[in-house]
């Protein structure tokens, strides 16, 4: 039996905070993931840094790489946003997926593998980082047109796409570090893992802040 003063619960409430935690976590699983699966592969099974990100696929944190695109992509499957948003959602929950089931190269020179899997996960990773730039730069900046954006929505505005920049940027300068000259500098310093890292920073940053982890709207 309710008590005589509980206040009754507010499903509209209780559905805004579940949906912004969920944003939050996503944001943190984000900003974990480099750390979780390098740290992780390194203290527990004393493997030196990867290559990549994904290269992480063939040590013991694996699980961890694979579980945690898996676990970001379905949200993104059921994210909904203004009008139609919820195409890129799906998109990028397609290309999350297919980055852990075309998995990369191993990193030996021995093994046999899938070229053309491994072909398709560079092409799906990058489509990946394309559409979760797109939800910093296009999605997370829309305004209400019939509300004037509050000061904590404009400073928002200015992180969303400061990450949504870093993404592509860093999308760009991964082929450079290919270009003989280049790799001979930076091969050795495993360039495509922190571009890779700093693009998966930038796409948490961008999920916290869309959590009102920081930042949020003052009530009038």
């Amino acid at each position: 039996m309710r008590r005589q003063h509980e206040p009754e619960p507010c499903p509209d409430t209780s559905l805004l905070i579940s949906y912004l935690t969920l944003r939050k976590t996503v944001g943190i699983l984000g900003i974990l993931l480099p750390f979780l699966a390098s740290l992780g592969a390194c203290l527990i099974f004393h493997i030196p840094l990867q290559p990549t990100i994904s290269a992480y696929y063939y040590t013991g944190t694996g699980a961890v790489f694979v579980g945690t695109l898996w676990t970001i992509g379905f949200f993104l499957f059921a994210y909904k946003g203004y009008d139609r948003d919820d195409i890129p959602g799906r998109l990028a929950w397609a290309f999350a997926l297919a980055v852990t089931l075309f998995p990369p190269a191993p990193n030996c020179g021995s093994c046999s593998y899938n070229h053309t899997a491994a072909e398709l996960h560079w092409i799906v990773a990058a489509l990946l980082f394309l559409t979760l730039s797109y939800f910093s730069l296009c999605l997370f900046t829309k305004t209400d047109p019939s509300k004037a954006p509050t000061r904590q929505k404009l400073q928002r505005n200015r992180i969303y796409k400061a990450c949504g920049y870093i993404m592509l940027g860093c999308l760009i300068l991964v082929p450079v570090t290919f270009i003989p000259g280049i790799a001979a500098i930076v091969g050795t310093h495993h360039p495509v893992f922190w571009l890779e890292a700093a693009t998966v920073e930038a796409f948490g940053v961008s999920w916290l802040i869309k959590g009102e982890f920081i930042l949020q709207d003052q009530p009038e």
